[in-house]
């Protein structure tokens, strides 16, 4: 057997396996046995058909699948012995026909071709400047998060009036079109919530009203969607087509937020005995945990815009006509050239993106073990405990649970991303130069949904 390499341009190259009879005769005869041995042919005994019969019902199938295993073979190993840098694997050249007679074997020649990965050169150092945003911790911020601390701990009162904060319960009573009630339509005892609510004029026609005020609503401007306006009225999301949008409420109560006192009693309630003793010690903490909080989401931030920068300033030249032909063939099920061709640029990106992370791994020796990817996990199990207020396992249940989830291919996959993005993070921070950058909270948000 013998393969040939005959270069096509710099980016692709053709792949001739010539295989003789030589090559497979002995391995379609092995096959051919064990079919003979395992076939059940009528007026036969198990094991007892005769190689010719089993050569001529089997023989082409067998030769084609055996061909197809050498073929195969010579094509890897002369990647590996070659040390040739490939995308994806060799594929049938296209409009080539198969040199050679399945049905009188004889000397075979098949054409693959391949497609070579591009040189990646990366200007990334020093002189790179890329901007470090964070979040602004300053006073407004910080009111904010105490407030909503008072509020979690807070109690519900009863209230005289319609507040804009405010919880309203009361009976929605289904109106027709003319304002009047309809017969038959729906009547449910309810609540909804102020602060919720986006309409203006809504939430205007609202405040101020006291017990027993009837006000007509849309029960859309009250809710988020059909899944809170059928939780509302008492139906489900299917029945809602059948109803009305106007209602009539009558508030029965009005329920107001008491915020928490300022107080020792919530301090130990929030951090535990003695570890805050003041409001100015609070704000202190609260400005502490909500640095480190924020501190991924600037860090996914900066990896994010040096992604954009790599991908759209770096030259990496693809093969993308084999690579079109690669994924038509490689697809599970079929699909048309103009498929490939409306979704190839997002396919060509995100193949340039592996490349770049690939080139930077093995650039700086980046690596991957599965011990580390262990610890990776452990960290993450103990911060989901935490959001929950639960201590972590004890280590060695820890352990196991991160082993648990490293066994599911899915989920080890998941966590190998969020591994290698972690890596590529460190390395981008201390590459680059970073320039601090403080933003409002709304601006940072808008910056991560952007």
């Amino acid at each position: 057997m013998n393969v040939t390499r005959q270069e096509v341009n710099a980016q692709t190259a053709l792949l001739t396996v010539q295989v003789s009879p030589e090559d497979y005769k002995g391995k379609v005869t092995a096959s051919l046995e064990k079919y003979r041995k395992q076939a059940k042919i009528p007026g036969f005994r198990p094991g007892k058909v005769p190689l010719a019969l089993a050569q001529k019902q089997y023989g082409k199938s067998v030769l084609a699948e055996e061909m197809n295993k050498l073929v195969s073979e010579a094509l890897y190993k002369h990647v590996e012995e070659n040390k040739l840098d490939i995308l994806g694997n060799p594929i049938p050249k296209e409009d080539t026909e198969i040199k050679g007679d399945f049905e009188n074997p004889g000397d075979f020649e098949f054409t693959y071709e391949i497609g070579y990965k591009p040189a990646i050169n990366l200007e990334l150092g020093a002189k790179t400047k890329f901007d470090y945003v964070k979040v602004k911790i300053d006073d407004t911020l910080l009111d904010k998060q105490i407030d909503d601390l008072r509020r979690r701990y807070g109690k519900l009162i009863s209230a005289d009036t319609v507040g804009e904060t405010d919880m309203i319960l009361g009976q929605f009573v289904e109106l027709n079109e003319d304002g009047s009630i309809k017969e038959g339509g729906i009547m449910h005892s309810s609540t909804t919530s102020m602060e919720f609510i986006e309409d203006a004029a809504v939430k205007a026609s609202l405040v101020g009203k006291t017990i027993g005020d009837k006000v007509s609503v849309s029960a859309s401007a009250l809710t988020r969607g059909d899944k809170d306006k059928a939780a509302m009225l008492g139906v489900t999301e299917e029945e809602l087509g059948n109803h009305s949008d106007n209602y009539q409420l009558t508030i029965n109560d009005i329920k107001q937020m008491e915020l928490a006192e300022l107080n020792q009693e919530l301090f130990d309630k929030l951090f535990g005995p003695g570890a805050i003793d003041s409001e100015k010690a609070l704000r202190a903490r609260i400005a502490t945990d909500l640095d480190q909080m924020f501190a991924n989401d600037s860090d996914r931030l900066l990896t994010r815009e040096v992604y954009r920068e790599l991908v759209d300033k770096t030259p990496v030249s693809l093969p993308d006509e084999f690579l079109k032909r690669w994924i038509r063939l490689q697809n599970d099920k079929p699909i048309t050239q103009e498929q490939v061709d409306a979704e190839y640029d997002n396919y060509a990106k995100d193949l340039k993106w592996q490349l770049i992370q690939g080139h930077i791994f093995k650039s700086n020796d980046i690596q991957l073990d599965h011990q580390e990817a262990i610890e990776f996990t452990k960290g993450l199990l103990a911060n989901q405990y935490a959001q929950y207020g639960l201590p972590a396992p004890e280590e060695a249940e820890l352990t196991a649970q991160a082993a648990k989830a490293l066994a599911n291919r899915e989920e080890a996959n998941r966590i190998y991303d969020m591994l290698a993005e972690a890596k590529l993070t460190t390395y981008f921070k201390s590459t680059v130069k970073l320039n601090n950058k403080e933003v409002s909270y709304d601006d940072f948000v808008a910056m991560a949904s952007n």
